[in-house]
């Protein structure tokens, strides 16, 4: 027997969701009966996208790479839809290398890419939110904020940034009915896993990331309306600590 999340109606922006966890995170969200606008940079990509999704989702064309990028598809999401209920905070991830690789001058465009267009996504969310007391946010992020990944310093750096600051904001706005969560995947079957590692065989699980977005879906319904400022490894079992 299915659980009905409650969200029914309800508005919901997810961004980056052209293709891979975003994509899969719109997907779950639009056949709970919600209301879906997602964005990305390719018009056609994002017109493939929404068909995929479909239960009428909204293609927006909107580049997140930036905390400008991140206001500005809020801003077109509130467009559409009027309110936005729900928001699922995504974006590419920057380019690989080690701190002997990676030059100082690579680390703001990795900042603004993975924690400043989360900042901007939220504040342009989170006032209305608030009043109407009801909200749910969902970032995701990477398991890379708890266990750091080797070649990825930039994207390593800047997630945890983020992680900081949606726990910050939680604890803020927990008394209005917004709840802000993080989910942090592991490896899953999607073309930044194929970019990064090719088709050589990953030691170690790998999810589906259909399975992923029906996490955030949960995430976003009624039923969790008191689980926030989390941040939950969906991993597979990788990250290996206690805490």
């Amino acid at each position: 027997m299915s659980m009905d999340l409650g969200i029914a109606g309800r508005g919901a922006a997810v961004a980056a969701a052209s293709s891979g966890l975003g994509l899969a995170a719109a997907t779950a969200l639009a056949a709970e009966g919600a209301r879906v606008v997602i964005c990305g940079r390719d018009e056609a990509r994002l017109a493939e996208a929404a068909a995929k999704v479909g239960h009428d989702c909204t293609p927006v064309v909107c580049d997140v790479s930036d905390a400008a990028g991140g206001t500005r598809f809020v801003e077109q999401a509130i467009e559409v839809l009027g309110d936005i209920d729900i928001l699922v905070t995504n974006s590419g991830g920057p380019r690989p290398g080690t701190f002997a690789s990676i030059e100082v001058d690579d680390y703001p465009a990795a900042l603004e890419l993975n924690l400043m267009s989360v900042v901007g996504m939220c504040k342009a969310a989170v006032a209305d939110m608030t009043r109407r007391r009801w909200g749910r946010i969902v970032a995701i992020t990477s398991l890379a904020v708890r266990q750091p990944m080797a070649n990825l310093i930039l994207s390593n750096t800047a997630r945890a940034g983020a992680t900081g600051m949606l726990k910050t904001l939680a604890r803020e706005v927990a008394e209005h009915g917004v709840t802000v969560n993080s989910v942090q995947p592991g490896l899953h079957r999607t073309p930044r896993v194929t970019q990064l590692y090719g088709d050589a065989e990953i030691g170690g699980p790998i999810g589906d990331a259909d399975d992923f977005g029906s996490i955030v879906a949960f995430l976003c319904s009624e039923q969790a309306k008191f689980l926030t400022g989390a941040q939950i490894h969906v991993d597979g079992g990788t990250y290996a600590a206690l805490l």
